[in-house]
């Protein structure tokens, strides 16, 4: 696997610290459970959040204020309560998936390489919306695709992995019990999609349920 592991007490207060030391200018946030309680500690963190440009690194297609969508949850939890200088909508840059994903997709290729990337691994070994089996995991070019399969009942829109190679720091997040075995997999060397993220540093932020500690 790549990157650095750090088993900790508690993942979400070890993510703040890590985004605290590193000052972001710009973030891509993550979605899930885990997510959420990194970004309800992130609230009252020291982080001058008027410097900050934030992005999505996946999104379900649904409307903003849908219950399912990663922007709405996170803004609900951290972005409305923080005031970042800029959040760049995934699934508001164009009216279809295809459309939103190129559109993204030009975006961020004309910014400067996103400093931190939050991703959370699924306990099938996906992260993002790059899930096992998908043909945006062979994408080589594009930073962004819209994407979907007759697993999930939404389609998706997700970076890829050479636009998370681009960035200067990809976090992992991973809790509880039910990311065991897919951590175990991750660290026996299976080829899940987590496996195959590269940026210029990775590191993993493991709590012991996870970890089988």
């Amino acid at each position: 696997m790549n990157g650095h592991v750090r088993i900790v007490d508690d993942v979400a207060a070890e993510f703040a610290r890590v985004v605290v030391d590193e000052r972001p200018s710009s973030i891509a946030l993550s979605g899930g459970a885990t997510a959420w309680a990194c970004y309800e500690v992130l609230v009252p963190a020291a982080l001058d959040w008027g410097g900050v440009t934030v992005l999505f690194g996946d999104e379900r297609w649904v409307p903003v204020d849908d219950p399912e969508s990663n922007e709405g949850a996170a803004r609900r939890v951290l972005l409305d309560r923080v005031s970042p200088r800029v959040v760049r909508s995934l699934r508001e840059a164009g009216p279809t998936p295809e459309s939103a994903a190129a559109a993204y997709d030009a975006l961020v290729r004309g910014l400067p390489a996103v400093d931190l990337v939050h991703l959370g691994l699924g306990p099938d070994g996906h992260t993002a919306s790059l899930f096992p089996g998908s043909p945006a995991l062979e994408e080589r070019d594009r930073l962004v695709v819209a994407t979907g399969d007759d697993l999930h009942p939404r389609r998706r829109l997700t970076f890829t992995f050479p636009a998370l190679a681009r960035a200067r720091l990809a976090v992992f997040t991973v809790s509880g019990t039910d990311k065991r075995d897919a951590f175990a997999r991750l660290r026996h060397g299976d080829d899940i999609p987590a496996a195959r993220v590269e940026a210029g540093r990775v590191v993993w932020l493991v709590d012991h349920a996870a970890a089988g500690h």
